[in-house]
């Protein structure tokens, strides 16, 4: 069981090693975008399926709440809270089209939409980054394995290139909270 575990950490600790060694443009430049809407009086509309959910709710919450330090609360809400609107969406409409509807009701031009998928082939948030685009919205997705459909779908391509879906996980949390300071810094400065 230990080696089990130190295989898990080791794993990780390498994609995050690759991450770090690689390109960062993205990730800064996914903060930036944040940043500037944010300070023009935009919101981060964010979403994802499943544990990518998980991790929309948790920027989201480090947004409105705080990351590291005091400061104003800043606009953002992941469109995977509320139930009843995924639901009478999904009923109504269908599953591919959750979060576009949403960002056709909350999204204003300026606004940022940020989509999340380990798999980079989620069709219900491809749906929505096109939504968002026609809609003014700058786009920024962040995915695994190769991007996909939805790295394609976006402006601004945060991609961590690896097929196992508990890595992308680990590895995408560690570059939310990255952006989340990069943001707080910048607004709150």
């Amino acid at each position: 069981m230990n080696e089990l575990v130190r295989r898990t950490l080791g794993e990780v600790i390498a994609l995050h090693q690759r991450l770090m060694d690689g390109e960062l443009g993205p990730v800064v430049a996914a903060a930036d975008t944040i940043a500037r809407a944010i300070r023009s009086g935009g919101t981060l509309l964010t979403f994802g399926n499943g544990g990518s959910a998980a991790d929309a709710q948790h920027v989201a919450s480090e947004l409105v709440g705080r990351f590291q330090r005091e400061r104003a609360a800043m606009a953002a809400i992941a469109l995977t809270t509320d139930s009843s609107v995924v639901t009478s969406v999904a009923n109504d409409y269908g599953y591919e089209r959750v979060f576009a509807r949403q960002v056709e009701a909350l999204g204003r031009k300026g606004d940022v939409a940020l989509g999340i998928s380990t798999s980079g082939a989620s069709a219900n948030v491809v749906a929505a980054l096109e939504t968002a685009r026609l809609r003014g919205l700058h786009t920024i997705a962040l995915t695994g394995r190769d991007g996909g459909a939805v790295g394609r779908a976006a402006s601004v391509h945060v991609n961590v290139p690896c097929d196992v879906t508990a890595r992308v996980q680990e590895a995408h949390r560690t570059i939310l909270h990255a952006i989340c300071d990069l943001v707080e810094r910048a607004v709150a400065m």
